[in-house]
Protein backbone atom coordinates (compact mmCIF):
# COMPACT_ATOMS: atom_id res chain seq x y z
CA UNK A 1 0.00 0.00 0.00
CA UNK A 2 1.16 3.19 -0.96
CA UNK A 3 2.49 6.28 1.76
CA UNK A 4 -1.00 7.92 2.41
CA UNK A 5 -0.02 11.79 2.27
CA UNK A 6 -3.27 13.01 4.14
CA UNK A 7 -6.50 11.45 5.54
CA UNK A 8 -9.13 10.23 2.99
CA UNK A 9 -11.97 12.62 2.47
CA UNK A 10 -14.09 9.68 1.16
CA UNK A 11 -14.07 6.12 2.62
CA UNK A 12 -16.21 2.82 0.91
CA UNK A 13 -17.03 0.14 2.78
CA UNK A 14 -17.14 -3.32 0.60
CA UNK A 15 -18.90 -5.95 2.61
CA UNK A 16 -17.81 -9.18 1.55
CA UNK A 17 -18.12 -12.95 2.49
CA UNK A 18 -16.64 -15.45 0.40
CA UNK A 19 -16.32 -13.24 -2.46
CA UNK A 20 -12.93 -14.60 -3.47
CA UNK A 21 -14.82 -15.26 -7.20
CA UNK A 22 -16.23 -12.03 -7.75
CA UNK A 23 -14.35 -9.73 -5.61
CA UNK A 24 -11.21 -9.30 -7.65
CA UNK A 25 -12.96 -7.49 -10.96
CA UNK A 26 -14.91 -5.57 -8.58
CA UNK A 27 -12.76 -4.08 -6.48
CA UNK A 28 -10.53 -3.59 -9.41
CA UNK A 29 -13.82 -1.49 -11.23
CA UNK A 30 -14.15 0.31 -7.87
CA UNK A 31 -10.42 1.42 -7.45
CA UNK A 32 -10.62 2.76 -11.09
CA UNK A 33 -13.71 4.56 -10.67
CA UNK A 34 -12.38 5.76 -6.89
CA UNK A 35 -8.99 7.35 -8.84
CA UNK A 36 -10.77 9.54 -10.48
CA UNK A 37 -13.19 11.02 -7.98
CA UNK A 38 -12.79 14.79 -6.59
CA UNK A 39 -12.03 13.49 -3.67
CA UNK A 40 -9.32 11.01 -1.90
CA UNK A 41 -10.83 8.04 -1.51
CA UNK A 42 -10.14 4.67 0.65
CA UNK A 43 -11.56 1.57 0.42
CA UNK A 44 -11.63 -0.77 3.21
CA UNK A 45 -13.46 -4.38 2.43
CA UNK A 46 -14.95 -6.43 5.43
CA UNK A 47 -14.19 -9.82 5.01
CA UNK A 48 -17.38 -11.29 7.11
CA UNK A 49 -16.02 -14.50 8.60
CA UNK A 50 -15.11 -15.76 4.72
CA UNK A 51 -14.08 -19.47 4.80
CA UNK A 52 -12.68 -19.18 1.34
CA UNK A 53 -9.66 -16.98 -0.26
CA UNK A 54 -11.83 -13.41 0.31
CA UNK A 55 -8.99 -11.81 2.81
CA UNK A 56 -5.63 -13.35 0.85
CA UNK A 57 -7.00 -11.44 -2.02
CA UNK A 58 -7.55 -8.06 -0.40
CA UNK A 59 -3.99 -8.55 1.40
CA UNK A 60 -2.13 -9.19 -2.01
CA UNK A 61 -3.82 -6.13 -3.46
CA UNK A 62 -1.64 -4.16 -5.37
CA UNK A 63 -0.74 -0.46 -4.41
CA UNK A 64 -2.18 2.03 -6.09
CA UNK A 65 -3.43 5.73 -5.72
CA UNK A 66 -6.79 4.41 -3.92
CA UNK A 67 -5.81 2.56 -0.53
CA UNK A 68 -7.29 -0.79 -0.26
CA UNK A 69 -7.82 -1.74 3.29
CA UNK A 70 -9.02 -5.41 5.31
CA UNK A 71 -11.01 -5.61 7.90
CA UNK A 72 -11.46 -9.42 9.59
CA UNK A 73 -15.08 -9.84 10.84
CA UNK A 74 -15.52 -13.34 12.65
CA UNK A 75 -19.29 -13.17 12.94
CA UNK A 76 -21.31 -13.69 9.36
CA UNK A 77 -24.00 -11.35 8.54
CA UNK A 78 -24.15 -8.43 5.90
CA UNK A 79 -25.35 -6.08 8.70
CA UNK A 80 -22.90 -7.25 11.00
CA UNK A 81 -19.73 -6.41 8.23
CA UNK A 82 -21.70 -2.94 7.34
CA UNK A 83 -21.39 -1.76 10.58
CA UNK A 84 -18.13 -3.01 11.78
CA UNK A 85 -16.84 -0.96 9.05
CA UNK A 86 -18.79 2.26 9.05
CA UNK A 87 -17.51 2.41 12.83
CA UNK A 88 -13.76 1.97 11.74
CA UNK A 89 -14.09 4.77 9.52
CA UNK A 90 -12.86 8.18 9.96
CA UNK A 91 -13.74 10.03 7.39
CA UNK A 92 -15.89 13.19 6.26
CA UNK A 93 -17.91 10.95 3.77
CA UNK A 94 -18.14 7.02 3.96
CA UNK A 95 -20.42 4.30 2.42
CA UNK A 96 -20.91 1.09 1.40
CA UNK A 97 -21.23 -0.62 -2.19
CA UNK A 98 -21.92 -4.23 -2.58
CA UNK A 99 -18.87 -6.52 -3.87
CA UNK A 100 -20.23 -7.26 -6.83
CA UNK A 101 -20.52 -4.12 -8.44
CA UNK A 102 -24.37 -4.14 -9.69
CA UNK A 103 -24.81 -1.07 -9.22
CA UNK A 104 -23.12 1.07 -12.41
CA UNK A 105 -20.32 3.11 -10.19
CA UNK A 106 -21.02 6.05 -12.58
CA UNK A 107 -23.10 6.70 -9.55
CA UNK A 108 -20.56 7.62 -7.65
CA UNK A 109 -20.26 11.23 -9.22
CA UNK A 110 -23.55 12.01 -8.03
CA UNK A 111 -23.01 10.85 -4.98
CA UNK A 112 -19.82 12.16 -4.07
CA UNK A 113 -21.28 16.03 -5.35
CA UNK A 114 -24.58 15.34 -2.83
CA UNK A 115 -22.69 14.73 -0.35
CA UNK A 116 -20.09 17.90 -0.61
CA UNK A 117 -22.98 19.93 -1.28
CA UNK A 118 -24.77 19.39 2.38
CA UNK A 119 -27.11 16.26 1.75
CA UNK A 120 -27.42 13.29 4.95
CA UNK A 121 -27.88 10.59 2.86
CA UNK A 122 -27.68 9.71 -0.45
CA UNK A 123 -28.48 5.90 -1.67
CA UNK A 124 -29.44 4.40 -4.85
CA UNK A 125 -32.48 3.35 -5.75
CA UNK A 126 -33.87 1.08 -8.94
CA UNK A 127 -37.63 2.01 -8.54
CA UNK A 128 -36.76 5.50 -9.73
CA UNK A 129 -38.42 6.35 -13.17
CA UNK A 130 -34.85 7.23 -14.31
CA UNK A 131 -33.72 4.09 -13.64
CA UNK A 132 -32.11 1.51 -15.24
CA UNK A 133 -32.45 -2.39 -14.19
CA UNK A 134 -31.50 -5.61 -15.55
CA UNK A 135 -32.92 -8.09 -13.36
CA UNK A 136 -33.15 -12.22 -14.09
CA UNK A 137 -35.52 -12.94 -11.15
CA UNK A 138 -38.14 -15.69 -10.17
CA UNK A 139 -41.68 -15.44 -9.45
CA UNK A 140 -40.92 -16.35 -6.07
CA UNK A 141 -38.35 -14.16 -5.55
CA UNK A 142 -40.34 -10.74 -7.29
CA UNK A 143 -43.16 -11.56 -4.74
CA UNK A 144 -40.86 -11.49 -1.70
CA UNK A 145 -39.53 -8.28 -3.04
CA UNK A 146 -42.45 -6.60 -3.22
CA UNK A 147 -43.77 -7.74 0.32
CA UNK A 148 -40.70 -6.45 1.56
CA UNK A 149 -40.72 -3.18 -0.15
CA UNK A 150 -44.35 -2.68 1.57
CA UNK A 151 -43.33 -3.32 4.83
CA UNK A 152 -39.99 -0.81 4.64
CA UNK A 153 -42.33 1.49 3.54
CA UNK A 154 -44.33 1.39 6.95
CA UNK A 155 -40.50 2.06 8.30
CA UNK A 156 -38.84 4.18 6.20
CA UNK A 157 -41.83 5.85 3.83
CA UNK A 158 -39.11 8.54 2.45
CA UNK A 159 -37.43 5.69 1.07
CA UNK A 160 -38.35 3.83 -2.52
CA UNK A 161 -35.75 1.24 -2.92
CA UNK A 162 -33.90 0.51 0.62
CA UNK A 163 -32.31 -2.68 -0.68
CA UNK A 164 -29.97 -1.05 -3.68
CA UNK A 165 -26.89 -2.08 -2.20
CA UNK A 166 -25.28 1.58 -2.90
CA UNK A 167 -25.42 4.19 -0.27
CA UNK A 168 -23.50 7.09 1.47
CA UNK A 169 -23.46 9.32 4.11
CA UNK A 170 -22.04 12.22 5.55
CA UNK A 171 -19.30 10.48 8.12
CA UNK A 172 -20.40 11.43 11.52
CA UNK A 173 -23.70 10.77 10.90
CA UNK A 174 -23.01 7.16 9.45
CA UNK A 175 -21.35 6.16 12.58
CA UNK A 176 -23.43 7.89 14.93
CA UNK A 177 -26.34 5.25 13.69
CA UNK A 178 -24.28 2.21 12.35
CA UNK A 179 -23.59 1.98 16.92
CA UNK A 180 -26.66 1.42 18.03
CA UNK A 181 -27.60 -1.03 14.83
CA UNK A 182 -28.80 -4.67 15.91
CA UNK A 183 -29.72 -6.13 12.22
CA UNK A 184 -27.27 -8.71 11.43
CA UNK A 185 -29.11 -9.92 8.20
CA UNK A 186 -30.12 -8.44 4.64
CA UNK A 187 -33.16 -6.20 6.22
CA UNK A 188 -30.17 -3.78 8.10
CA UNK A 189 -30.33 -1.33 5.49
CA UNK A 190 -34.19 -0.65 6.61
CA UNK A 191 -32.41 -0.10 9.97
CA UNK A 192 -29.99 2.29 9.44
CA UNK A 193 -31.83 4.39 7.07
CA UNK A 194 -34.44 4.66 9.38
CA UNK A 195 -32.00 5.90 12.21
CA UNK A 196 -30.33 8.16 10.03
CA UNK A 197 -33.94 9.55 10.20
CA UNK A 198 -34.53 9.32 13.25
CA UNK A 199 -31.67 11.64 14.00
CA UNK A 200 -32.59 14.20 11.95
CA UNK A 201 -30.95 13.79 8.54
CA UNK A 202 -32.89 13.91 4.85
CA UNK A 203 -32.97 11.35 2.62
CA UNK A 204 -31.86 11.66 -0.94
CA UNK A 205 -32.15 9.14 -3.84
CA UNK A 206 -30.52 9.14 -6.94
CA UNK A 207 -31.11 6.71 -10.18
CA UNK A 208 -28.97 4.33 -10.87
CA UNK A 209 -27.82 1.64 -13.46
CA UNK A 210 -28.57 -1.80 -11.48
CA UNK A 211 -27.63 -5.64 -12.81
CA UNK A 212 -28.74 -8.57 -11.69
CA UNK A 213 -25.52 -10.19 -10.94
CA UNK A 214 -24.57 -14.18 -10.58
CA UNK A 215 -23.85 -15.41 -7.34
CA UNK A 216 -25.90 -13.70 -5.06
CA UNK A 217 -26.06 -14.97 -1.45
CA UNK A 218 -29.80 -14.40 -0.42
CA UNK A 219 -32.09 -17.23 -0.52
CA UNK A 220 -36.08 -16.92 -0.72
CA UNK A 221 -36.26 -20.19 0.74
CA UNK A 222 -33.72 -19.91 3.64
CA UNK A 223 -33.89 -16.39 4.58
CA UNK A 224 -37.45 -15.06 3.86
CA UNK A 225 -38.61 -15.58 7.58
CA UNK A 226 -35.74 -14.48 9.13
CA UNK A 227 -35.46 -11.15 6.83
CA UNK A 228 -39.42 -10.31 7.70
CA UNK A 229 -39.00 -11.29 11.15
CA UNK A 230 -35.95 -8.40 11.63
CA UNK A 231 -38.40 -6.27 9.46
CA UNK A 232 -40.56 -6.89 12.08
CA UNK A 233 -38.35 -5.84 15.06
CA UNK A 234 -36.86 -2.78 13.46
CA UNK A 235 -40.47 -1.48 12.64
CA UNK A 236 -41.06 -2.53 16.87
CA UNK A 237 -37.68 -0.51 17.87
CA UNK A 238 -38.52 2.62 15.66
CA UNK A 239 -42.11 2.73 17.46
CA UNK A 240 -40.25 2.88 20.38
CA UNK A 241 -37.37 5.05 19.62
CA UNK A 242 -37.66 8.84 20.01
CA UNK A 243 -37.07 11.13 17.11
CA UNK A 244 -34.49 13.28 17.88
CA UNK A 245 -36.15 16.67 18.87
CA UNK A 246 -34.42 20.18 16.29
CA UNK A 247 -32.07 19.91 13.95
CA UNK A 248 -29.77 17.43 12.84
CA UNK A 249 -28.19 15.91 16.10
CA UNK A 250 -24.61 14.96 14.29
CA UNK A 251 -22.79 18.03 13.22
CA UNK A 252 -21.94 18.47 9.24
CA UNK A 253 -18.43 16.60 8.76
CA UNK A 254 -16.86 20.60 7.93
CA UNK A 255 -14.99 20.73 11.64
CA UNK A 256 -11.47 19.32 12.57
CA UNK A 257 -10.52 18.52 9.13
CA UNK A 258 -6.97 18.91 7.83
CA UNK A 259 -6.12 21.25 5.42
CA UNK A 260 -5.72 19.09 2.32
CA UNK A 261 -9.29 17.61 3.46
CA UNK A 262 -10.91 20.73 2.92
CA UNK A 263 -8.88 21.33 -0.15
CA UNK A 264 -10.61 17.95 -1.47
CA UNK A 265 -13.98 19.02 -0.62
CA UNK A 266 -13.28 22.39 -1.83
CA UNK A 267 -12.53 20.96 -5.13
CA UNK A 268 -16.23 18.93 -5.31
CA UNK A 269 -17.97 21.72 -4.55
CA UNK A 270 -18.57 21.76 -0.57
CA UNK A 271 -18.71 24.56 1.72
CA UNK A 272 -16.49 23.69 4.38
CA UNK A 273 -16.91 27.07 6.49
Amino acid sequence: MPPVTHPASIEIVVPARNEAGRLPAGLAALCEKAATLPLRTAILVVDSASTDGTGDIVRRWPAGPVPVGLLRCERAGKGVAVREGLLATQAPFVGFCDADMATDLSALDAAVAMLAAGHHVVIGSRALATSVVQARTSGARRLGASMFARLARAIVPAATDTQCGFKFFAGPLARAAARPLRTAGFAFDVELIATCLRLGATLTEIPVRWQDMAGSTFSVGRHSSAVFRDLASIWLRARMAPREPGPLAIPPPRRDLGRDQHRDLLAAGATTA
